[in-house]
């Protein structure tokens, strides 16, 4: 496997389990035959448009510059405003389209910070770049703050990117050294304590996996479930109709874990006519091979 196609696999990954997702985001747990059905075009949200941005901005920067991530991330809202974005957001926005600072405005709107899934969500481009650097995690975190920085929302991030980069060095899985490696990138007891519940979870007993890992909007509470639908899983396809099928915050679960199957399996392990039909994939297609050509330079 090429890093050439495990970089394109993560990428359209994000898009692709983001549109499967964004159907059933709040449902109860479609079954997978459901998700799987349909010939429409498949339309992203706020995932993989902010994905987006942070591919746009490590391109254009060479690396991650907070800035320009901020300021890109404001253009690309104010351009395309109705892809699905949450209050926070759009609100933070705002702040730094007035000059207000670039870092931890989320504090003047949530107690401490977010810790949504939100930096997590869009954060598979700095995994991809940073995939074997010692500042992974460090930059994970930077990128996080612009509209996330509780702990628990810069963890998931991490998480999230180590989770990526650790599917782009591998060229076989094996489950409990990944989830060793996880564990020992952790730093958050919440984050360790799932990590450790995922080694006697039963994939099949889906209302058990999200009591203990959880479906929602909080990173503790859909990171875990994204890497969890991953491990226990048999091809691309497989990992992200199992996570859309927990229900719950089905776009960014999808996301998040497409962006880690398509980081192991490449692009040639993402069913062809989903690539075919995602929304400006030729776009993200140029963007991950952009980025690629940064991080060999």
């Amino acid at each position: 496997m090429t890093l050439k196609s495990k970089f394109l696999g993560c990428i359209l990954g994000v898009g692709i389990g983001d549109s499967l997702g964004r159907r059933w985001e709040g449902s109860f747990g479609p079954a997978m035959e459901e998700i799987e059905r349909g010939s429409q075009v498949l339309r992203y949200t706020d995932d993989t448009h902010m994905t987006l941005g942070v591919l746009e901005s490590l391109i254009a920067c060479k690396g991650l510059d907070i800035g320009h991530m901020a300021h890109t991330f404001v253009k690309n809202y104010e351009e395309e405003p109705y892809r699905g974005y949450g209050p926070g957001p759009p609100r933070i926005f705002r702040l730094i389209r007035r000059g207000e600072g670039l870092l931890n405005l989320d504090r003047g709107i949530y107690p401490g910070g977010s810790y949504g899934n939100g930096s997590a969500m869009r954060i598979a481009p700095v995994g991809l770049l940073y995939h074997d650097s010692e500042e992974l995690r460090g930059k994970a975190c930077s990128a996080s703050e612009i509209t996330h920085s509780h702990e628990l929302g810069k963890e998931g991030a991490a998480l999230q990117a180590y989770a990526v980069a650790l599917a782009v060095k591998i060229s076989r899985l094996d489950v409990d050294e990944f989830l060793d490696e996880l564990e020992k990138f952790a730093e958050n007891s919440t984050y360790k304590k799932k990590l450790r519940a995922m080694r006697t979870l039963d994939r099949e007993k889906r209302s058990e996996v999200t009591t203990k890992l959880g479906n929602g909007i909080e990173a503790f509470n859909s990171v875990p479930a994204a890497v969890f639908s991953f491990l226990t899983a048999k091809s691309f396809s497989d990992a992200v109709l199992y996570a859309i099928s927990l229900g719950g915050d089905t776009d960014t679960i999808g996301a998040m874990t497409g962006a880690i199957a398509g980081a192991y399996y490449g692009i040639e392990g993402i069913p062809p006519e989903w690539i075919d039909r995602l929304e400006n994939g030729r776009y993200l297609e140029r963007l991950a091979l952009e980025l690629l050509r940064i991080g060999e330079s």
